[in-house]
């Protein structure tokens, strides 16, 4: 190959030959370009205290010049799909894990992960039915939306836990001591109790906070 070839194969091109069986006639270089919202998606993920970590099928030049481009600095390129796998199951004993993927390759790494997310607008179905989550947009900012969300839906729970144990403990307490009655306690331990974690519950209908906007193609965490 002409040594101007080999430097954008080095670069990170995707190299295609165009011919006849006997003789090459041409070459076509291809480069994946990346999302406008990546870079915002993930200085907002490590914003949130999550480290991204690159698992790729394409060749290790092509891995590295989008991994530069990000900033990501742990790379693994070249894999098969049983290789994302294992790699999936090794990190898992250094943390919980999110793995994102969009194709048929992905969808083993995507069941093992403690959260798999696919792309679901350009998803395969086989990465969809193996993920836990599918984001209907083809937006990466979704995924540390997802992650804001995740935590104050946990965050909610144990509020409501908290809150109705308490209240019931409190009205029980008040109607042994005779300062309401029976059917009163009940009443407010119940559907009073109710009614708290339900309107707790409906803050997270709200976009999380911290989120920037569409326009901006970033996060403010």
């Amino acid at each position: 190959l002409p040594e101007a070839v080999r430097e954008f194969v080095a670069s990170g091109k995707s190299l295609v030959l165009v011919g006849k069986p006997e003789m090459p006639m041409g070459v076509i270089l291809l480069s994946d370009e990346l999302r406008p919202e990546a870079k915002g998606a993930l200085a907002a993920l490590r914003g949130l205290g999550v480290e991204p970590v690159l698992l790729t099928g394409d060749r290790a030049p092509v891995a590295r010049r989008v991994a530069e481009a990000l900033g990501i600095e742990e790379v693994h390129a070249d894999l098969l799909p049983e290789e994302k796998l294992s790699l999936v199951e090794g990190l898992r004993e250094r943390g919980g894990v999110v793995f994102v993927g969009d194709g048929i390759n992905d969808a083993p790494a995507l069941a093992a992960a403690d959260v798999g997310i696919a792309m679901g607008a350009i998803g395969t179905d086989a990465a969809i039915e193996a993920g836990d989550v599918a984001l209907m947009r083809d937006d990466l900012r979704g995924i540390p939306e997802l992650v804001m969300l995740g935590r104050r839906a946990l965050q909610v729970v144990r509020a409501n836990i908290a809150v109705s144990i308490t209240l019931k403990l409190v009205v029980a307490g008040f109607a042994f001591a005779g300062l309401v009655s029976l059917a009163l306690a009940v009443l407010i331990g119940d559907v009073g109790a109710s009614l708290l974690v339900i309107g707790n519950a409906m803050r997270l209908q709200g976009p999380p906070r911290g989120v920037g906007t569409e326009e901006e193609g970033v996060y403010r965490t």
